[in-house]
C-alpha cells in the first residue's frame, strides 16, 4: 500500500518494562537490548523495502501513549498492526494491544491477525473487499473508505448487513428489515460508484462476527472494512471477548481495515 500511494513507511517499536531482564542476587534492571541494537533491528526490517522513504522510531512506555504522538507529529494516515488474536483468558488478562490501538487511534488501521500467515495469497493485490456495516452512523462513516479503495485498486466492493435472528415479539417484520437495510447499504455508495464497481448488497441473518467471516471467505475477500463505535469502556473494550471487531481480526485469513469516528 506504501508503493501504491506513493507514501513513507515508519517503523515503529515500543520498548516495554518487560523489555529488561532481571540480573540476579537482585542487582539492578539490565536492558535485553540496547536502544542503538533496537534502532538498527527497525531499519534492517524496514530495508526489505527498498524503494520507499522511509524511518525507524524507538518508543518507550505503554504502547498506546507512545504511539499517539507519533501519529499526531508524523501525521500518520494510517497504521499497519500485527497481532496475536488473543481469546478467551488470555485475553482477558492480558487484554489486546492491537485493539487498544484500532479503538484510539485517529485514522485507520489495518490489522493482520495470525490467520493470514497460513493463508498467505499468492498475489498482493486488493481484488475484492468486502465492507461489513451494522448500519449506524459511525459504521457508515466507513463505507467512503471501501468505496475509495474499491476504486482505487479496480476492485469488487461487496456491502454486508448482518440481522441478528429474531425475538419474540419484535414489531418488525423479517421481510421489512431486509428491505429497508438493503436500501440502506445502497445510500452509502454514490451512484456514480455503481458505473464502474458494481458493488454487491448482502443481507444475511445470524451472528454478526461469524457471518462476516464466513462471508469473507466465500468470497476470498482481500480486505475486510469495519466502522467502529468509540468504545464507552476502553478497558471492557479491550478485555472482555465477544465482540464483533476483535473476533473479526482475530479469526480473518485476510487483513482488517478499522475505521473509527
Amino acid at each position: 500500500m506504501a508503493r501504491h500511494f506513493g507514501a513513507k513507511l515508519f517503523g515503529f517499536h515500543v520498548r516495554l518494562a518487560d523489555h529488561y531482564a532481571f540480573v540476579p542476587e537482585g542487582g539492578p534492571l539490565e536492558p535485553a537490548f540496547t536502544d542503538e541494537e533496537i534502532q538498527e533491528n527497525i531499519s534492517t526490517m524496514l530495508d526489505r523495502f527498498p524503494g520507499l522513504e522511509r524511518e525507524a522510531i524507538l518508543g518507550k512506555g505503554g504502547i498506546w501513549p507512545a504511539l499517539a504522538p507519533v501519529i499526531k507529529d508524523k501525521e500518520i494516515d494510517l497504521v499497519v498492526v500485527g497481532t496475536r488474536g488473543r481469546t478467551g483468558f488470555a485475553k482477558f488478562v492480558l487484554g489486546s494491544q492491537a485493539e487498544e490501538i484500532f479503538r484510539q487511534a485517529p485514522c485507520p488501521v489495518m490489522t493482520v491477525g495470525p490467520q493470514l500467515a497460513r493463508h498467505l495469497p499468492q498475489s498482493r493485490q486488493i481484488s475484492e473487499i468486502l465492507y461489513a456495516s451494522d448500519l449506524s452512523p459511525e459504521s457508515a462513516n466507513a463505507a467512503p473508505y471501501a468505496v475509495s479503495l474499491a476504486q482505487e485498486y479496480q476492485a469488487h466492493l461487496t456491502l454486508l448487513h448482518v440481522i441478528t435472528p429474531q425475538r419474540t415479539g419484535d414489531l418488525v417484520a423479517p421481510h421489512e428489515l431486509l428491505a429497508s437495510s438493503q436500501r440502506l447499504l445502497h445510500e452509502m455508495v454514490p451512484a456514480e460508484a455503481e458505473l464502474w464497481c458494481q458493488p454487491e448488497y448482502l443481507v444475511e441473518e445470524g451472528d454478526p462476527s461469524t457471518t462476516i467471516l464466513e462471508t469473507a471467505l466465500r468470497k476470498r475477500a482481500d480486505l475486510i472494512i469495519l466502522g467502529l463505535r468509540r468504545a464507552k469502556n476502553l478497558g471492557a473494550a479491550t478485555h472482555l471477548s465477544g465482540a464483533t471487531a476483535h473476533k473479526v481480526v482475530s479469526e480473518a485469513i485476510c487483513p482488517v481495515l478499522t475505521v473509527r469516528v
